[in-house]
């Protein structure tokens, strides 16, 4: 159906319904002469289908008509979305109060008696045209300030939001200089422990030849500290150590890459870092706890140039939508498409199909990469995946979401890198999230 808003450089579109041909020419030529556009339906299946051809701006509707009487017309048109705003003038020789108030109680906005007197058709007919105009500027201005509106609050909590990364990655740079002191003393001097533990159990290898017996007192010591225990252990505890500290330095650098406070104008990065990082910090969220099962974490990674972009921002949008994977994992049931043998779709409980996310990336052209982030979770309809982007719109309860994550993301991606950020999802199925971005930034890429 085509829309047909009013403006003040074209005539009003008019239609009239009436099943009596010399009621239609009258009308007709008031109507023409003061230069409106008018189209004439003899019988009320010709009018939906002209209103369905092109939407009038003003209906001129007979009472009684047959097969369809004009109550019935009108009731139809205004159960219709897209054609009960249309004004209805009814026009009949009923002049009894009943009549006129079963017009209104239908839907109509005014009601004319034949005979027709030119004067009054006119006056009605411009009255009405100017309501609409009206409420259809009424509309267009609530529109636009609703717009305003949402685009200011969605503002408002892009601006916290970027705050809120900024500190926290102050807070993180802070933490992790106060960390990487001491791990880094204590992953030295490691070096130094399991090269004196060697040695000293090298000293204490010879002695014990040079000695030949031992005496019974020292044999007694040694099977009290169990001797050749600590000598088989110790090396292994300091092994331990040195593991525990370099992961402890793992974590430090892969809060100091999600973070990147040094990154934050446009820098030349490797978005697997970004993404490794980002796991490394969701990991407690992926392995098992309790009655929760664990996240198995599939990826399958390409050979990926350097990417120009916003490195921390970029590591928000994974954070968003890794940690919106995860909530689907957490909150139903699953696609087995993890498990291909498997026949529970839809199971949940220890049968069900194992939590899944996968993590691609690829060079699907010269100057484009794409990461997509998919999941065997309870997926999304149709009408929920059109809102998915929409400012504050979350499936989740209450205060357990803002439904601003993928809001920002689209921002940071879309309009921030020129990128595109698709959803594709079915309920049952799972969903996934596709992120495409330029290797280099367009040149009318605002600085």
């Amino acid at each position: 159906m085509n829309k047909n808003n009013m403006s003040p450089d074209e005539p009003a579109d008019i239609l009239i319904v009436d099943d009596t041909p010399a009621n239609l020419r009258l009308l007709s030529m008031i109507l023409s002469r003061k230069g409106y556009r008018v189209r004439k339906a003899i019988s009320p299946h010709l009018a939906l289908n002209a209103v369905e051809l092109s939407l009038p701006h003003l209906i001129l509707l007979d009472i009684n008509m047959p097969e369809m009487n004009g109550y019935q017309v009108c009731s139809k048109l205004k159960a219709n979305p897209q054609t009960r705003e249309v004004p209805i003038i009814f026009i009949s020789a009923l002049d009894d109060v009943f009549d006129k108030i079963k017009a209104f109680e239908v839907g109509g906005n005014d009601y004319i008696t034949k005979p027709f007197q030119d004067a009054e058709v006119l006056i009605r007919v411009e009255h009405q045209l100017k309501l609409r105009s009206l409420q259809m500027e009424l509309l267009d201005k609530n529109r636009i300030l609703e717009q305003t509106l949402t685009e200011l609050k969605q503002a408002q909590n892009h601006i916290i939001q970027n705050e809120k990364m900024v500190s926290l990655g102050q807070l993180v740079a802070g933490v992790c200089h106060e960390i990487n002191n001491p791990v880094n003393f204590i992953w030295g001097n490691l070096i130094y422990v399991k090269t004196y533990v060697k040695q000293l159990l090298g000293l204490l290898q010879e002695y014990r030849q040079a000695l030949g017996s031992i005496p019974q007192e020292i044999q007694q010591l040694e099977e009290d500290i169990e001797l050749d225990f600590l000598v088989e252990d110790f090396p292994k505890l300091v092994s331990s150590m040195q593991g525990g500290a370099e992961r402890i330095r793992k974590i430090v650098e892969s809060l100091r890459n999600f973070s990147r406070l040094d990154e934050a104008e446009l820098k030349s990065v490797d978005l697997h870092e970004g993404l490794e990082s980002t796991l490394m910090m969701l990991g407690h969220r992926l392995e098992p706890c309790g009655d929760r099962r664990g996240i198995t974490v599939i990826k399958n990674y390409a050979q990926l140039p350097f990417v120009r972009c916003y490195a921390a921002q970029l590591n928000q949008v994974f954070m968003n939508l890794l940690t919106n994977a995860i909530d689907a994992l957490e909150s139903g049931s699953r696609h087995p498409h993890s498990l291909p043998n498997s026949d529970d779709e839809g199971a949940i409980g220890p049968c069900a199909p194992a939590p899944t996310l996968w993590i691609n990336t690829a060079q699907p052209t010269e100057n484009t990469v794409t990461i997509s982030i998919a999941d065997n979770g309870p997926g999304m309809s149709p009408e929920l995946q059109q809102q998915a982007f929409d400012p504050f719109f979350t499936t989740k309860q209450v205060g357990y979401g803002t439904g601003l994550g993928l809001s920002i993301s689209y921002q940071i991606v879309v309009e921030g890198h020129r990128g595109t950020l698709d959803c594709q999802s079915l309920p049952g199925m799972g969903t996934t999230f596709t992120l495409g971005l330029p290797i280099q930034p367009s040149p009318d890429r605002p600085k």
